[in-house]
């Protein structure tokens, strides 16, 4: 697949087959991910892959209460991915101080970036995924049994997609960039 298609291509997928992905699939998808850009490279990012049903449906649950439509998306997923941040490297110098302004949010602009590649690299497996922000953080660390030392970002559903859905409209090029 030529990358300008995974850039087109890609949609948030919120139906899927009932058909579960290999753990092959998701590692090669980790994998490739792992080659997104990082604040000084500290690669604060990893994925936990949650493919058990009973596990899956407590997320499922969880992502309901805080947000119907992601409990129904999620509890339809074959897998659910937790993009994970190790806390308090992203962004920081070695003495523990902020490099910018931005302060401790390159946490999440990494994450960002991760997450995106994440996504692409499963498009490129014909892996439909749909991330997913509204969430109780807490509870959800405490499914999957994360300390305080990382943060949850998004949890992404991913599956193999009931239906490939249109691409929306998009802006056209001139309303995107500004040339100085």
């Amino acid at each position: 697949m030529e990358f300008t298609e995974v850039i087109k291509g890609r949609r948030s997928i919120r139906k899927y087959q009932e058909k579960p992905i290999d753990e092959n699939v998701l590692k090669e998808i980790a994998a490739l991910a792992a080659y997104a850009p990082s604040w000084k490279n500290v690669q604060p990012t990893s994925y936990i892959a949650v493919t058990d049903a009973g596990t899956k449906a407590k997320i499922a649950e969880s992502c309901g209460r805080a947000y119907e439509f992601n409990g129904k998306t999620t509890g339809r997923a074959a897998a659910v991915v937790a993009v994970v941040t190790k806390k308090g490297i992203s962004g920081f110098e070695k003495d523990g101080s902020f490099s910018t302004s931005k302060e401790d949010r390159w946490e999440v602009f990494d994450a960002g970036i991760a997450a995106q590649t994440f996504c692409l690299a499963a498009y490129e497996k014909g892996v439909g995924t749909c991330i997913i922000g509204i969430f109780d953080e807490a509870e959800i660390k405490d499914i999957l049994g994360l300390s305080d030392e990382y943060g949850i970002a998004a949890l992404i559903a991913a599956g193999y997609p009931e239906k490939e859905p249109a691409m929306p409209p998009r802006k056209e090029v001139d309303e995107l960039i500004k040339i100085v």
